[in-house]
C-alpha cells in the first residue's frame, strides 16, 4: 500500500466519488486507470494508495489528529480489508464528541474510531462487489 503525499493527489482523489460513509469518515476513490493521463502521472504505480484528512476543524488537538490517522493506516492495513487498486482518502467529517470522549487520546476513543473505520472499510468493499 502506497500513501498520498502530494496536494495534487490529494485533490485528484477528492474530486473522485465517494464511496462510503459512516457518522464521522467519508471515504473517496479515484480509480488509477480513469481516461484522464493527469491521473497516471500523479500515481506511478497502480497499487493501493491510502491517504488521511483530518481537518482541525473536527479535531482541535494535534495528539487527537495523529491518533485518528494512525488508526486510519493501521485498519486499513489489516490483512481482512481488501481495498481495490485505486486512490482513496478517508476524511474526518465530524467531530467526536469532547463530552463523550474526555481525553485527547483515550483508549476508549481509539476503540471507537477502530470500529467505525472498519465499518467504513467494510462498507466500501460490499459496494465494489456489487
Amino acid at each position: 500500500m502506497q500513501r498520498l503525499k502530494t496536494r495534487a493527489q490529494f485533490q485528484a482523489v477528492l474530486a473522485g466519488a465517494t464511496v462510503a460513509r459512516t457518522t464521522h469518515f467519508a471515504l473517496h476513490r479515484c480509480p488509477l486507470d480513469a481516461p484522464a493521463g493527469q491521473v497516471a502521472a500523479l500515481f506511478g504505480l497502480p497499487e493501493v494508495w491510502l491517504g488521511a484528512m483530518v481537518p482541525k476543524r473536527w479535531a482541535r488537538r494535534a495528539v487527537t489528529r495523529n491518533a485518528i490517522k494512525r488508526q486510519i493506516y493501521s485498519v486499513s492495513a489489516a490483512p481482512d480489508v481488501s481495498l481495490p487498486a485505486a486512490a482513496h482518502v478517508v476524511r474526518l467529517r465530524a467531530t467526536f464528541d469532547r463530552k463523550e470522549f474526555v481525553s485527547a487520546s483515550s483508549a476508549k476513543l481509539k476503540a471507537a474510531i477502530r470500529t467505525e473505520l472498519q465499518q467504513l472499510l467494510a462498507r466500501a468493499a460490499a459496494g465494489a462487489r456489487t
